[in-house]
C-alpha cells in the first residue's frame, strides 16, 4: 500500500503544482493576470475555441459518414477501407502539417498550376482553417472506429426492422442509425478534442495562438512561470470537463453494446448491397479521408526524402542513429517503468482481503493515474519545472532540479505521468479473462502474493503486458511538448529533430524522422485491426 500511495503521490505531482501556482499570487501577479486578460489571453481563448468547435463539427462528421457506409452497407472492397480508415491515426498532425506545407507553398506545383487557370487564387495552408483540415483528417477515426463497434453490434437489426415498416433509407439513417452512434461519435470526438488542445507541433509551425504555445512561450521565452502555470491550469480545467464529458458518453453507450443473437442472423438481416453509382460513392465516401489523413502525406514525405537524399541525406544519416536511439531509449524504459506500475496497480486493485477503506484508497489512485493521458504534455511539464523552481529558490544548492532537468529522469517522469494511463487500462482488461478463483485456489495453498504474480498472473497476461508496453513506446516516440520542455541539454528525439527542421523550413530533412514516427505509429494501428479481424 505504502508503494502505491507513492505511486499515486507522483503521478499527482504535476497537478498540484500547477493548482500550487495560484497560492503564490502577488501584487505583481495579479497585476500581471490583468495584463494578460487585455492582450493575449484572449487571442488564446478565441483561436483555442474556433480549433474545439471547427474540429468536433468536422471529426463528428467524417466519423458518422464513414461509420454509417462501412457498417450498414455492403460494397466491393468494404473489408480493405474498413481498416485502411484506421491509417491516420498513425500519423501526428505535425508530421502532417510539414508534408502540407511543402506540397501547398506559394511557389509550388498545386498552386502555380491553380492560378494559372484561376487568377488570384491562393491558399494559405499555415493558417487557423489549414490546421482545422488536418486535426479533422488525422483524428477522425477516434469517433469512426467508436461509432463503427456502435452500428455493427445492433445498427444491422435495427435498420433492418425499419426496413420492413416501410421507412425510407435516408430516415432509417436520420432516425435510427445515427441516434444509435450518437454517444460514441461524442465520445470519440471528446477524445479528439483533447488531442487537438494537447497538440504543440502543428500551432506552433502555423503560427497559431493557443494555450499550448501559450504556455512554451511563457516559460521558455519570457520566463514567466506563474503566467506559464495558470494558462496550463485554464487548459486543464478544460480538458477536465472534456475528460468528464467522455465518461458520461461512455456510460451512455451501454444501451448498443449488446450484440445480437447470430443465430437470429439470416438473410432478413443481411446489409444492403450498394452497385453502380451508391457503390462508387461510398468508395469515395471512405477513401477520401484515408487519401488526405494518411496516403498523400505519406507520399509528400517520401517525395521530399527522395529529393534530400540527392542533396545531404548521408551526411545526416549518423545524426539521424543518434536521434532514433533517443527516441528508443526513452520508449523503452517509459514502457518498461509503466508495465511494471501498471500492474502494481491492477494487482493491487484485485486482492481480496484488504479492508473498505483502502479499496476507495485504491479506486481514487487508479483515477488519477487514468487522467493522465488526457492532460497534455506541455501542462505536465509546466507542473514538474514549477516544484522544482520553488525547491531552487527555498534550498538554493539543492540538485533536484539537476537530476530532472539535466538528465533524462524528468522527461521519463514526464511521460509516465502522461501514459501509465494506457498500460493500466491493457492490464485491466488482460485481469478481466483471469478468474478469481485462481488466485484463491494458490492462496489457499499458502502461496505468497509476490509469487502469485510471478507464477501465475504474469504468464497469462503476457499478451497483455505486451500490447501495454508497446502502446506506451509508441506514444513517447510521437510525445512532442513535453519532451521539447524536459530533454535534456543536446539530446533530441525523432519528434524533437522533426520539429526544428521544419521550423527551420528544412522540410527535406526534416523527412526522414517525420516518416520513421509514422511507421512507428503503424504499429498499434495493424494490432487494433487484427482484433477487429479476429473479434
Amino acid at each position: 500500500m505504502y508503494f502505491i500511495g507513492l505511486v499515486a503521490l507522483l503521478i499527482s505531482l504535476p497537478i498540484l503544482g500547477i493548482a500550487g501556482a495560484w497560492l503564490h499570487l502577488d501584487a505583481a501577479g495579479i497585476d500581471a493576470i490583468r495584463q494578460q486578460a487585455q492582450t493575449v489571453l484572449p487571442g488564446y481563448l478565441v483561436t483555442s475555441g474556433w480549433l474545439a468547435l471547427f474540429v468536433t463539427a468536422g471529426v463528428i462528421l467524417v466519423g458518422a459518414v464513414t461509420a454509417v457506409a462501412i457498417s450498414l452497407f455492403e460494397f466491393r472492397g468494404k473489408r480493405f477501407l474498413s481498416w485502411a480508415l484506421l491509417l491516420p491515426m498513425a500519423m501526428p498532425a505535425y508530421v502532417s502539417a510539414y508534408a502540407y506545407t511543402d506540397f501547398l507553398q506559394y511557389a509550388g506545383l498545386v498552386q502555380s498550376s491553380l492560378r494559372d487557370m484561376f487568377p488570384g487564387f491562393r491558399i494559405d495552408v499555415r493558417s487557423l482553417s489549414g490546421a482545422i483540415f488536418l486535426f479533422v483528417f488525422t483524428l477522425y477515426p477516434y469517433a469512426y472506429l467508436l461509432a463503427r463497434n456502435a452500428l455493427s453490434e445492433r445498427g444491422v437489426h435495427l435498420m433492418e426492422a425499419a426496413r420492413l415498416l416501410g421507412t425510407p433509407l435516408h430516415e432509417r439513417i436520420y432516425r435510427v442509425a445515427l441516434p444509435l452512434a450518437r454517444p460514441a461519435l461524442m465520445a470519440g470526438a471528446a477524445l479528439a478534442l483533447m488531442e487537438t488542445l494537447a497538440d504543440y507541433g502543428v500551432s506552433a509551425y502555423f503560427g497559431l495562438t493557443t494555450f499550448t504555445t501559450g504556455i512554451y512561450k511563457a516559460w521558455m521565452v519570457m520566463d514567466d512561470r506563474i503566467a506559464a502555470a495558470q494558462y496550463a491550469s485554464l487548459l486543464l480545467l478544460f480538458v477536465a470537463v472534456l475528460l468528464w464529458l467522455e465518461r458520461r458518453e461512455q456510460q451512455r453507450m451501454r444501451f448498443s453494446s449488446v450484440r445480437g443473437n447470430r443465430r437470429d442472423d439470416g438473410a432478413e438481416s443481411r446489409l444492403p448491397q450498394l452497385h453502380g453509382v451508391k457503390a462508387v460513392a461510398a468508395w469515395l465516401v471512405c477513401a477520401t479521408p484515408i487519401v488526405l489523413g494518411f496516403v498523400l502525406p505519406v507520399l509528400i514525405l517520401l517525395q521530399l526524402m527522395w529529393r534530400e537524399s540527392e542533396m545531404s541525406l548521408a551526411t545526416n544519416l549518423v545524426r539521424y542513429a543518434g536521434w532514433t536511439w533517443n527516441s528508443f531509449r526513452f520508449g523503452g524504459m517509459a514502457a518498461a517503468i509503466a508495465i511494471v506500475l501498471a500492474l502494481a496497480l491492477c494487482f493491487a486493485q484485485r486482492a481480496s482481503d484488504l479492508p473498505r477503506f483502502k479499496y476507495g484508497f485504491l479506486r481514487v489512485v487508479a483515477r488519477i493515474a487514468s487522467m493522465g493521458y488526457a492532460i497534455p504534455g506541455s501542462v505536465i511539464a509546466i507542473g514538474i519545472l514549477l516544484p522544482i523552481a520553488w525547491l531552487q529558490a527555498v534550498f538554493p544548492g539543492s540538485m533536484a532540479g539537476v537530476w530532472l532537468t539535466a538528465t533524462s529522469l524528468g522527461v521519463i517522469y514526464a511521460y509516465l505521468v502522461r501514459f501509465t494511463a494506457v498500460a493500466v487500462q491493457s492490464v485491466e482488461a488482460g485481469y478481466t479473462r483471469i478468474p478469481m478463483s485462481f488466485d484463491e485456489a494458490a492462496r489457499t495453498m499458502g502461496t505468497s502474493r509476490s509469487r502469485i504474480v510471478q507464477k501465475l498472473h504474469m504468464p497469462l497476461l503476457w499478451r497483455s503486458l505486451a500490447t501495454a508496453g508497446l502502446m506506451v513506446f509508441v506514444d513517447v516516440v510521437k510525445e512532442l511538448p513535453a519532451t521539447l520542455l524536459l530533454r535534456p541539454f543536446n539530446t533530441d528525439t525523432l519528434a524533437v529533430i522533426a520539429h526544428n527542421l521544419a521550423r527551420d523550413e528544412r522540410l527535406g530533412e526534416a523527412a526522414l524522422p517525420a516518416l520513421s514516427i509514422v511507421v512507428v505509429g503503424l504499429i498499434p494501428v495493424l494490432l487494433v485491426t487484427r482484433a477487429l479481424n479476429k473479434r
